[in-house]
Order: structure tokens, then sequence, then C-alpha cells
């Protein structure tokens, strides 16, 4: 295949990448934008700023109604965590099972891969979320998650319209969802966040689609044959191989499904499948996001945590679902994939992202045109 013919799929796929995660894109940054516009701190601390069972729970059940890509995850997550949530709350539960446990994950993986992936998905992500959520409270020096809170504080200082704490902590939650005032900070809040990671949402999505174009499938199928199948030590690399391979792809949340099925028919073992899906919240520009957010030291916490307990919660998932007989055969796989619910979907929320612009952009423009006029 010509280098013209490999820029061309590398194309296609980052175009059809996009199609599928716009809308998880706009409803992630636009739940960001109303986190920032309605809660304000006391409320957020105290639904989510302990980090007891309840708490996680809270965190985990908030992130499956969110339904968000990774990117738009990371960025919902900051608003929670700079508004007070614990980070057990905010960064181990809510962000990961609002990329990991959705409904949207869920569906594709069950098609292309089946319902044992589907429940382990789930299981795993439980307990991926207890083993961060129990990193981050004893592990983490509570001075290292201060500094990081004020870091993530002091970086949205002139970003965000900081008049929106005092009028959501002054305001019942019937004025604020009623009234225009909270959509209208809600649609630039949005904005903003755009325009923080829009760069970096561009080059993960260019980088895939380079990889996918470039890098043949037997690269992978070699990586899984380093020790005898079957045995711990395979089980093992094939989880931490699963992780890595997830990190170097740079494909977030339902993206990853497709690769993962490329993975699966090439012999990676059954855990080292929910070890890739679980890496997306650590591809590079996702912890360069991290690195702008929190600071280089919580990055490299963040990094270094979910690499190690995807890894484990991928070993743990394996010889749990091996011991059930629930491990499918290898290479065993579904249909395809859904496509009906993203058309309505990206309709729906260009909608949504087209407000936000004219509200951003336009409206204050029109408005300060008739200050002067008058």
């Amino acid at each position: 295949m010509s280098v013209l013919s490999n820029l061309v799929e590398a194309a296609r796929f980052v175009g059809d990448m996009t199609w599928h995660t716009w809308w998880a894109l706009v409803l992630g940054f636009t739940v960001a934008g109303a986190v920032q516009a309605f809660v304000s701190q006391s409320e957020m601390s105290d639904v989510l700023g302990e980090s007891g069972l309840r708490e996680i729970g809270l965190g985990t059940f908030f992130g499956f109604l969110s339904s968000s890509c990774s990117f738009g995850a990371v960025a919902t997550t900051k608003s929670l965590f700079e508004k007070g949530a614990s980070p057990a709350a905010s960064l181990a539960s809510f962000q990961f099972a609002s990329t990991n446990l959705v409904v949207e994950i869920g569906l594709v993986m069950w098609i292309l891969l089946g319902w044992q992936f589907v429940v382990a998905d789930f299981v795993g992500g439980v307990v991926l979320i207890l083993l961060l959520a129990a990193t981050f409270q004893y592990l983490v020096p509570d001075g290292w998650w201060s500094d990081a809170r004020e870091h993530v504080r002091s970086m949205d200082q002139g970003g965000h319209d900081h008049g929106d704490d005092d009028w959501a902590e002054n305001n019942g939650w019937r004025e604020k969802l009623l009234t225009s005032r909270g959509w209208r900070r809600t649609f630039r809040n949005a904005i903003n966040e755009w325009s923080m990671l829009w760069t970096d949402i561009v080059a993960g999505f260019a980088i895939a689609g380079l990889i996918k174009a470039f890098v043949p499938s037997s690269f992978w199928q070699q990586l899984f044959t380093i020790a005898p199948e079957g045995t711990l030590a395979w089980v093992v690399l094939g989880c931490v191989i699963g992780v890595a391979v997830g990190v170097a792809t740079f494909i977030c949340s339902v993206a990853n499904v497709p690769f993962a099925l490329v993975l699966w028919q090439g012999g990676i073992p059954f855990g080292g499948v929910m070890a890739f899906i679980f890496a997306d919240l650590i591809v590079p520009h996702i912890v360069n996001m991290y690195r702008k957010f929190y600071g280089a030291r919580m990055a490299a916490v963040l990094f270094g945590s979910i690499f190690s307990l995807a890894a484990l919660s991928g070993v743990l998932i394996h010889f749990a679902w091996a011991g059930l007989g629930l491990i499918p055969s290898q290479g065993q796989v579904g249909g395809t994939a859904p496509e009906g619910y993203t058309l309505v979907l990206n309709v729906v929320l260009t909608f949504v992202f087209a407000a936000q612009v004219y509200v951003t952009f336009f409206e204050d423009a029109a408005g300060e045109a008739v200050a002067h006029a008058s």
C-alpha cells in the first residue's frame, strides 16, 4: 500500500472516529459547563466532598449518567474536583465511569465482542474504581491533592466567570434551571473548555489515525506470543501490553472497541482486552491535560496509578471469568456496531454546539454594539 493510500486510510479513520465521538464531546463539555454554572463549591462538597463508599457510589452513578468520551470526561471531572469533590469521588469514580461504564460503549461492545465483555467491563470497572479510590485516599499525600486543586483553580482564574459560584450559591435549583442566565453561563463555559483542549483532541485523533493506517495488524498479533498461551505469564504480560497498546494508540472510549476486536482476534488474553479498554484515560494527550489541570506531579501519579491498576484489574477479571467459565473461544466475535443513534445524537448536539458558539461569540458582540449605540 502506498503512502498516499495510507494517508487516505488515516483520514477516513479520523473522520469515522470524529463522527462517532462528536456528540459525546459536545455533551461532555456541556456537562462541564453546567457543573461550573449551576453547582456551587459548597453543594459539590456536600455531595462528593468525602471519600466514603457513598461518595464513590454517587460519583460512579453520576459518571454513568454523564455518558462522555474520554476528553469530555476529563474536562467534567476537572470541574467537579475544582468545585470541591474528593479525588476518590471525582478522579477515581466519576471520571472512569463516565467513559468506561456508559451505555454506548456497552452496546457496541455487546455486538462486537459479546455480553461476557460487557459484564466484565462493568465488574472490572467497579474493581478498578475501588482500587483507584483506595490508592488516592491512602497512598497519595493530602498535600499533593491540595496543590493540585490550587493549580486547577489558578489556571481557571481568567477562563470562567467566577460570578458563577456566588450565583449558584444564592439561588435554588428552580431559579437556576429555569432562567436563561444559567444556561448562557453553561454555554460560555463549554466553549471555554473547547478553547483549552481542542488542540489536544485534534492531535490525539490524528495520531490515532496514522497508527491505524501505518502499523499492520500482524504487529499487534505478534505481541501476544511472548509467553505460552494459558499461563499466568501470558495473562499478566497480555494485560500489561494491553494497557501499553491502549496508551500508544491514542484512541478513546467507544472508538477503542473496534480496535479491541482486532486485538482479541490477534490473540490477546480476555483480561488484556479489558485492560486495553481501561487505558483510554492515560493516552498521552489526556496525560498532558492532567498536567495542564493538576500539575506535572499529579499527572505522573494519575498515569502510574491508572496504568498499574488497569493491568491488575485485567488480570483479576480474567481469572474470575475463567473460573466462572465465561471466557468465550479466543477470537469469537459478534456482528457490527449500530449506526442509527449516532446520526440523531450528532444532529441534536450540533445544534447545541451552534447555540453555544452563538451565545459566546455573537450574543455578547450584539449586546456590546447595542450598548455603544445607545
